[in-house]
């Protein structure tokens, strides 16, 4: 491992945390929805601007399955595979519908309902870890999920295995700026008791920046990678309202009793305190501000630029000048 992925590793997680975190907000999770939904079609739009005519796609860290009917609308040929770790989040991914054949349309209402309902195809995996054959897929596509795996680092080189040669890659996920509010007002809580949270604490709310991406990207096989950033507001009436959405996304830091002890604050207390540094935060209009830091990245799954043996290999379009643009 390179020591400049250091700060990307969360030693306080593991894949059996996190699952066991958004096993327990699947039923909750649709109420927070409206971000990724937002992101997606950032991505989407993005999306517009590359030539891919993708017949196997995949949704990497997919959840509750949004982006899984966008995806085959976009790409009518091609078949779309979901992968969560979370089988709680998978089950509550719903059946596509399918336009009923001449055949279909003869049958009884209920039976052809069962006919035209079809679940897209589903894995409960690690996406660090994927239980596919190299190079099966044109697209890998993941909203909004890679900031959570403990070791990001080792996910890009699995993503670049699955894909063809050729094939893109188009992420979304939290930059370090992602709820800087929430961690100010922690840090408040902290001074206020005259203690330091343990780094186990406070890992789960930090997130990598976009160049590492970038490098991460390059060291796992991938080319003409394109990072770009941008940040998002949503603002709240209350801390209450605040704390119970970022509790839904996964990322609330209670739970963490030993850090509780050390600063001499029950749950209650803790979260009261907390909940009173956030209210200082209030704005000239009377809200609550979170941020969020997007980073959207794609790239290529770069052509195979030697031989087992050693020897280079030249592609005729890039003889006699720069290779052409796709």
């Amino acid at each position: 491992m390179s020591s400049s992925y250091t700060d990307s590793v969360r030693p306080d997680a593991d894949i059996r945390r996190i699952t066991r975190i958004f096993d327990r907000r699947a039923a909750s999770f649709a109420e927070v929805a409206f971000l990724n939904r937002e992101v997606a079609q950032r991505m989407r739009e993005r999306l517009d601007y590359i030539k891919i005519d993708a017949r196997a796609v995949l949704d990497a860290g997919c959840g509750q399955g949004d982006d899984l009917a966008s995806l085959a609308t976009r790409f009518t040929q091609s078949t779309v595979y979901g992968i969560d770790a979370s089988p709680r989040m998978l089950s509550h991914v719903p059946s596509a519908s399918a336009p009923a054949s001449g055949l279909q349309r003869l049958l009884p209402g209920a039976l052809r309902e069962r006919f035209a309902s079809r679940r897209p195809p589903l894995a409960q995996a690690d996406f660090g870890a994927l239980p596919f054959a190299p190079g099966v897929f044109d697209l890998v596509w993941s909203n909004l999920a890679l900031h959570w795996h403990p070791r990001p680092h080792d996910v890009f080189p699995e993503w670049n295995r699955v894909l063809k040669t050729g094939g893109l890659l188009m992420f979304s996920t939290f930059g370090p700026d992602t709820f800087k509010e929430l961690r100010a007002a922690m840090s408040a809580v902290e001074s206020e008791a005259g203690a330091t949270v343990p780094h186990r604490g406070r890992r789960v709310i930090d997130f990598t920046d976009m160049h590492d991406f970038g490098d991460m990207l390059v060291n796992s096989g991938f080319e003409v990678p394109v990072m770009d950033v941008e940040r998002l507001t949503v603002t709240y009436p209350s801390a209450d309202k605040l704390l119970a959405d970022v509790r839904r996304w996964g990322a609330y830091p209670f739970g963490d009793r030993a850090s509780e002890r050390l600063m001499g604050l029950g749950s209650k207390r803790w979260r009261a305190a907390l909940g009173a540094a956030l209210e200082r935060q209030r704005g000239p209009d009377g809200t609550i501000a979170l941020s969020f830091e997007l980073v959207y990245g794609h790239a290529w799954k770069a052509q195979v630029k030697a031989t087992a043996e050693g020897h280079a290999i030249v592609r005729a379009d890039e003889i006699g000048g720069r290779r052409r643009k796709m």
